[in-house]
């Protein structure tokens, strides 16, 4: 299995609280659907485009014959007076758009790209707000006319998705994209990114307050947006490997150099063997005897400092094997560089689950 990851080229919030400011240099984007001090009601949204050309990238020289699952990532960075559930959506845009310089609350407003009214530099070319074509639609609230025009579907692909959210869930946003990326790629629709809004009914009501910030392209910390691919290259051929059988066991990466650029596609060969090897007759050490892993094993990547995971385990990071034992692909790109990580191992033996994580910590540096 393989992951993928791209950063954006350009993302930016539209605040109909100042429907001409451009907001493409903050560090932080926002959804929101809140009053302000007149007791207006406002709402905010995100735009964010990845490059075409990295995407044709992934797809046509990394993923190739497999399926494309691709979402779109967001780290929670502070929110305010969330309800008890709700949803936040996503749409690939139809219009073009320009990033800017500004930020939110610059005085004077910046007007150097994308805004609520504007998706341009110099406030010209505004946000469609009726008369949309086929598969087409946006919103229009009195004075407050714009917020984005995006495809709700294409050629009978629904490019509707959305994310559920309660109250005591993980606020980060990670939302299945993959459609809009294949249309993107066929060209069936031209990639002008995404748009990511709060549900209607939150949009724009004098009974909410509801604020949710999210680290932007800009951050200067390690948690950036991004879209993560996912597919399925594995193979499982054991060949003469006997498969471990106990959870008493000794698993490891036995090639980790513990420092790789952050760039390329590293393979990892993983040794696996009981801690205490049955005695057999034979003229090598048993203690030398590569073992395969469980059909049903799987990689995961821990931040070392901030012990999250930054690659979970799932039906995406299962280990492959051949011959000569259990191995893994890892991208060094989709991680921040300067770090270190410690690679993990999930399997289940005898019908217990164990991870194994020991010692197999490395260093991703900036590719200079």
């Amino acid at each position: 299995m393989a992951i993928y990851r791209i950063y954006p080229e350009s993302d930016a919030f539209l605040a109909s609280e100042i429907t001409k400011a451009n907001t493409g240099k903050d560090e932080i984007v926002e959804l929101g659907g809140y009053e302000d001090i007149s007791g207006t009601t406002r709402t905010n949204r995100t735009v964010v485009k990845f490059n075409q050309t990295e995407i044709l990238d992934v797809v046509d020289n990394k993923i190739g014959a497999n399926a494309i699952s691709a979402s779109l990532n967001y780290y929670l960075a502070e929110a305010s007076e969330l309800p008890v559930s709700y949803l936040v959506y996503s749409y690939p845009l139809a219009q073009d758009w320009d990033n800017g310089r500004g930020k939110f609350g610059d005085i004077p407003t910046d007007t150097t790209g994308v805004s609520w009214e504007y998706t341009r530099a110099g406030e010209v070319t505004p946000w469609t707000t009726s008369g949309w074509g086929a598969n087409i639609t946006g919103s229009y609230t009195g004075s407050q006319a714009g917020g984005g025009s995006w495809y709700t579907g294409s050629g009978g692909v629904n490019l509707e998705t959305s994310q559920s959210f309660v109250i005591n869930s993980d606020k980060d946003i990670t939302l299945d994209v993959s459609n809009a990326i294949r249309l993107f790629y066929s060209g069936s629709i031209s990639n002008y990114g995404h748009i990511l809004k709060l549900e209607n009914q939150y949009e724009f009501n004098e009974n909410t307050n509801i604020r949710l910030r999210f680290f932007s392209n800009n951050t200067n910390t390690i948690y950036p947006p991004y879209l993560e691919f996912k597919w399925d290259d594995t193979s499982y051929l054991t060949g003469s490997l006997s498969v471990l059988s106990t959870d008493i066991s000794t698993v490891g990466i036995k090639n980790n150099k513990e420092r790789y650029e952050s760039s390329g596609k590293v393979r990892f060969k993983v040794n696996a063997r009981p801690k205490y090897p049955v005695r057999t007759f034979t003229t090598s050490s048993v203690y030398l005897t590569n073992y395969a892993l469980p059909e049903n094993s799987f990689w995961g990547v821990k931040d070392e400092y901030t012990e999250e995971m930054v690659i979970d385990f799932d039906q995406y990071t299962k280990i492959s094997c051949d011959s000569s034992g259990p191995y893994f692909d890892v991208y060094m790109d989709s991680f921040q560089p300067e770090r270190y990580y410690r690679m993990m191992v999930k399997t289940t033996i005898d019908g217990a689950q164990v991870i194994f994580a020991d010692k197999n910590t490395f260093k991703v540096v900036r590719n200079v």
